[in-house]
């Protein structure tokens, strides 16, 4: 598939807590992060945007558990389990996103996130003249299915790197059944080894 110059790479909360072991952990979440390097290096070197999400809660939110949510624990601001995983490697310049600042909020989706200075991903994206986004990440059923939709909702193309992406299956089916709502959203679908460079 031929990534036209208009194209970023959007890299969904490859964190800590989200892999193997983390206080979340997606089974097989680590498994994202070899083709998502192989995604960055391609994108870095085509000279088009890589952004980077991340979780960011604060210690009290109601996207916990214990304060009426779903989830444990998870991405709490300035934690361990909240870095990226140590593997993957982020291009000089890569931008990063946060999200699940607002503890009244879940915020799965990336469209929710901000830059460091604040600047919200949809006009980010504007800035930058993006009008399709490469997505990978955690996870498949919940953050990416959510990033996606929001995105498609807001007239941009979107392309999911399924070698790149891992559902968490709280229910079993769960990453299947968000594969098929993002295809009828009208997502499409390719592999880091599908990816062609810009024509010139």
């Amino acid at each position: 598939m031929s990534v036209e110059r208009d194209t970023a790479l959007l890299i969904v909360d490859v964190q800590n807590d989200f892999c193997p072991s983390g206080a979340l952990g997606v089974p097989d979440g680590d498994r994202v992060v070899e083709p998502l390097n192989r995604a960055a290096e391609f994108f870095a070197a085509a000279g088009l945007p890589v952004l980077a999400s991340r979780d960011w809660h604060p210690p009290v939110t109601k996207h916990f558990r214990q304060y009426g949510g779903s989830w444990p624990v998870h991405c709490v601001q300035g934690s361990a389990g909240a870095e990226f995983h140590p593997d993957l490697r982020l291009p000089s310049g890569t931008v990063l996103l946060f999200k699940g600042i607002d503890p009244e909020r879940d915020s799965y989706s990336a469209f929710e996130a901000v830059t460091g200075e604040g600047v919200p991903l949809a006009a980010l994206l504007t800035s930058l003249g993006v009008r399709h986004l490469y997505v990978g990440g955690l996870a498949t059923d919940y953050c990416v299915n959510f990033t996606a939709g929001d995105a498609l909702r807001s007239g941009l193309a979107v392309t999911v790197l399924t070698d790149a992406v891992v559902g968490v299956d709280v229910t079993p089916g769960d990453s299947v059944r968000a594969l098929e709502e993002m295809k009828q959203a009208g997502a499409r679908f390719c592999t880091v080894d599908d990816l062609t460079p810009p024509s010139s």
